[in-house]
């Protein structure tokens, strides 16, 4: 029927629709919970989409959230799970839990006891501005989609072992996740992340543990301006395709910085890469471009091996790394494009003055081969024997072993402000 010919009709039906509006809005009730009440029969007690505000206390047991509801702490109040079972765990969708410290789990692996446990099916979960600690796995989030994890403080059983810790976020078997702006260390791997796709990783501070990242066969996921340092590696991405990796910091890990393992089509732009013992560890990469990131103060800049080619790599400055590419291969790798890369070793010359060097960039020439091989050999780099075995090396292709190449490498660096982080990595070895 058109309602523009029935104007009084259609008038009581856009009162009727605002009159259930208004019912529906006026169903959703607020609970209060104080020091010495039990919050699980208030859960019990709460219908879908109502509040429970908690006001600040120490409150013990392990709930279970079976409704759509919001928990919301007033004043950071406390919820421990008595070192049993997980703290809370949320078995229906549409739950948000904020502004609360939620610690003491159990310690069963084989159960994964959580501070907080999603189970499968509980979508569009909210976990923000909590701080969960002492507790075995952070968050456990399976079979969940849409969850949204925000600005949590997040550290583990620090007085156990390592390889008897929990992760800090575990993701298992999701879709659409946003994981923004968590601060998380002293867990066995600060974010794990497994067949988990279509996800948003974003400001997140990964420190003190294993793995700042540990990700594997996840899809269409986008990290960016994340910052991994003091763990044993920084960023781990492996088994994965179509991921946007773009403005993250990996300083100061005690392995490698930013790991790429059996990935394609990916694309790894404007990341800092520094005082890591391997930078990049690249293996198995194909039709992945990288671009305008930062390698710098590295043992080695890029360890590339394992067929990683039909790459893009250009626009990057390598600096100060002591090797700047590990290269294992049988041919040449060609780098560099329309920008080129720098490279702070590079010995050509500019006589065109287009920024642009006139002979190849080799990274792989025979006196880096005879310094892996003999680590002592670096204290003579810089004498005339070895700049001399060097040209050698050029002239006569009988000693030359396959490198990464670039024809026309640029003069000098893309970044600026690159000098900046040797006052950081500085400041990270005065603290250790």
């Amino acid at each position: 029927m058109d309602g523009s010919r029935h104007p009084s009709r259609c008038r009581h039906l856009l009162a009727a629709a605002a009159l259930a509006m208004a019912c529906a809005g006026a169903t959703a009730a607020t609970w209060t919970v104080r020091p010495g009440q039990a919050l699980q029969p208030v859960i019990d007690a709460a219908a879908p989409g109502d509040t429970i505000e908690v006001q600040r206390g120490f409150y013990t047991g392990n709930l279970l959230i079976a409704r759509p509801l919001t928990l919301k702490g007033i004043d950071r109040p406390t919820i421990s799970g008595a070192l049993q079972g997980d703290t809370i765990r949320v078995t229906a969708p549409d739950v948000t839990i904020e502004g609360l410290i939620v610690r003491d789990s159990g310690d069963s692996l084989t159960d994964q006891n959580a501070g907080i446990y999603v189970q499968p099916g509980a979508h569009r979960a909210i976990v923000r501005h909590c701080d969960l600690t002492y507790n075995l796995f952070g968050l456990w989030i399976e079979k969940a989609d849409d969850v949204r994890i925000e600005h949590n403080l997040i550290t583990g059983k620090r007085d156990y072992a390592s390889p008897q810790r929990g992760n800090g976020v575990q993701l298992y078997n999701t879709k659409g996740a946003h994981i923004v702006g968590n601060d998380i260390s002293f867990v066995r791997d600060a974010l794990y992340i497994d067949v988990s796709h279509h996800a948003v990783f974003r400001g997140n501070r990964l420190h003190h543990s294993r793995y700042g990242t540990h990700y594997m066969n996840s899809y269409y996921n986008v990290w960016e301006d994340n910052d991994s340092w003091s763990n044993r590696g920084g960023i781990a991405l492996m088994e994965v395709r179509d991921n946007v990796v773009r403005n993250n910091r990996a300083w100061g890990n005690l392995d490698h910085g930013i790991m790429l393992r059996t990935i394609q089509d990916a694309v790894v732009e404007g990341n800092v890469v520094a005082g890591n013992p391997r930078g990049f560890f690249i293996y198995d990469v194909e039709y992945t471009t990288l671009r305008g990131n930062l390698v710098l103060d590295n043992d080695v800049g890029v360890h590339l091996s394992a067929g990683s080619t039909r790459n893009v790599v250009d626009g990057n400055d390598f600096i100060g790394n002591r090797e700047q590419v590990r290269y294992v291969g049988a041919r040449d790798e060609r780098w560099g494009g329309e920008q080129g890369n720098h490279w702070s070793n590079y010995r050509g010359w500019d006589r065109d003055g287009d920024a642009r060097g006139d002979v190849p960039y080799e990274a792989n020439d025979i006196v880096d081969r005879l310094s892996w091989r003999h680590p002592t050999m670096r204290l003579l780099l810089a004498s005339p024997a070895v700049q001399a075995l060097r040209v050698v090396g050029q002239q006569f292709p009988v000693l030359r072993v396959p490198s990464v190449v670039e024809p026309r490498p640029r003069m000098h660096p893309v970044a600026p402000d690159w000098p900046q982080w040797r006052t950081r990595l500085q400041g990270l070895l005065d603290a250790r």
